[in-house]
């Protein structure tokens, strides 16, 4: 059974920065790529970034490129986010993904995924 734990989420100012944890238990981490998803509320949820099993292949939304980075530790079996410049617009929940049926890919969508997190709040606010 895979269970995904995100943390790291906060009340940060425009401008901070936050990085983001998923840590992943159960399966083999590294038979798995991971995403990260947001939903802010009132809309859909939404692509953020996403890494394949073994880092070779990653992928930003365009909103976040240039400011977000996806990485992630095999030995750890943990997932990150690490986010600079936040912006008010970030301001969701995070949800962090996991897809073992396709692992070499860094898909952009979220029917891709089996299994996912709770999520982490993340606020952006002056």
């Amino acid at each position: 059974q895979v269970q995904l734990v995100e943390s790291g989420g906060g009340l940060v100012r425009p401008g901070a920065s936050l990085k983001l944890s998923c840590v992943n238990s159960g399966r083999k981490v590294i038979s798995s790529s991971a995403a990260w998803f947001r939903q802010a509320p009132g809309k859909e949820r939404e692509f953020v970034a996403a890494i394949s099993w073994n880092s070779a292949i990653t992928d930003l939304a365009d909103s976040v490129k240039g400011r977000f980075t996806i990485s992630r530790d095999n030995f750890l079996s943990t997932v990150y986010l690490q986010m600079n410049e936040l912006a008010p617009e970030d301001t969701a929940i995070y949800y962090c993904a996991a897809n073992y049926k396709s692992p070499w890919r860094a898909s952009t969508s979220p029917s891709d995924y089996e299994y996912w997190g709770r999520g982490t709040q993340v606020t952006v606010s002056s």
